[in-house]
């Protein structure tokens, strides 16, 4: 095949141009000097990040000593209890601050930044997508909402299960082109169907409800808010950004995404996403899939997992990348790998055994 240019960006890392283009025909943006908020206390830094290390193995690292018997390829493992990280390993080669793709748990983090806007009033998720190439009279697809894009319930068509998006993600295809093409297969809020493209339409018609208001959709500048300052979110050549899966984070970046949730949308004592958003994210509503877990909005629910509590729920992404949220229990799981086919994560075991392990920690106060 012709070779593809990657352009670096700066801070939302690299841009992949069409076939034929140079980096002279790309977005030009200058290199900027990222936000480092490491001195900082935890978890607006990582300063005084660990709980105090006891003598003796505690009953979290007893629960995941034997990481490989979870499966997969795990590179990171992190664990947050009551807002502090108690188990915390990497594989050789691999810290504190190495950045790995998060392939799907980008559509949660999609999710969060439309939460945000929600809070702000400068978009209702109930309301159809504001997508202008839907919007010629007669149109079936003006009625699709953000909020069944989220829920991946848009009745779209998709060209293969979860709607293989390789054109976007390394072909330097346009997002806008490639997603608002397809037509109505099913009634909008009528069957489940995971696919990127649901996604990214709901980042486009977020995009476009802050353009209204005059604001960018700046996702390096609201992940800043949060210390997530090592979390990289790619965009298109366009400058839309490629939420279903581009994204570039670190094990605590994800923990303090969780911690966002477990504190039901406060940081740093400022709400940043509605009081009832984490209730709306992992709560299913209308069409589910088939499997282990249910689906919310932009966030996998594993209320049918033995062993697990009822309210918790996770970012999930391929290849192992994972971010648990168990607010009864005040506890957040990260974890990142390199798994494929043949060896992959069992999340629900993983989060089980953490769940035994803080049953025992109770058990020792």
């Amino acid at each position: 095949m012709p070779p593809r240019v990657a352009q670096w960006t700066g801070r939302d890392g690299c841009v992949t141009l069409p076939i034929g283009a140079d980096t002279a025909s790309g977005p030009g943006v200058s290199p900027q000097k990222r936000a480092d908020f490491d001195a900082r206390s935890w978890p607006l830094g990582d300063q005084g990040a660990r709980a105090p290390i006891p003598s003796g193995l505690t009953p979290y690292e007893a629960a995941v000593m034997n990481i490989a018997g979870f499966g997969g390829r795990t590179s990171a493992l992190l664990m947050v209890k009551d807002g502090r990280i108690v188990v915390e390993h990497y594989q050789a080669g691999h810290d504190v601050h190495t950045a790995q793709r998060t392939f799907s748990v980008a559509k949660s983090l999609a999710a969060t930044l439309i939460g945000n806007a929600v809070l702000r009033g400068k978009l209702d998720v109930a309301a159809p997508a504001a997508i202008a190439e839907w919007q010629s009279a007669g149109d079936p697809r003006a009625v699709i909402t953000t909020e069944q894009l989220m829920r991946m319930a848009s009745g779209l068509t998709s060209d293969s299960a979860g709607n293989r998006t390789d054109a976007i993600y390394m072909g330097g295809a346009s997002v806008r082109a490639w997603t608002t093409q397809w037509p109505l297969l099913n009634p909008p809020g009528s069957r489940y169907r995971y696919a990127n493209n649901d996604t990214l339409l709901a980042t486009l018609s977020l995009k476009a409800a802050l353009a209204k208001e005059g604001e960018a959709l700046d996702p390096a500048a609201f992940f800043d808010r949060l210390a997530m300052t090592r979390t990289f979110v790619e965009h298109d050549k366009d400058g839309d950004f490629i939420l279903s899966s581009q994204v570039w984070t670190t094990a605590r970046d994800l923990a303090r995404l969780g911690l966002l949730y477990l504190n039901d949308g406060m940081a740093d004592g400022e709400r940043i996403l509605p009081a009832d958003w984490r209730l709306f994210v992992s709560t299913p509503s209308g069409p589910q899939p088939d499997g282990p877990f249910g689906y919310g909005a932009g966030f996998w629910l594993l209320d049918k997992s033995a062993g697990v509590p009822s309210d918790a729920f996770g970012a999930f992404g391929n290849r192992g990348q994972y971010v648990v949220i168990i607010p009864s229990r005040r506890l957040v799981i990260a974890r990142q790998g390199y798994d494929d086919a043949a060896q992959r994560l069992d999340i629900a075991k993983l989060t089980a055994a953490v769940v035994a392990g803080d049953d025992k920690a109770g058990a020792r106060k």
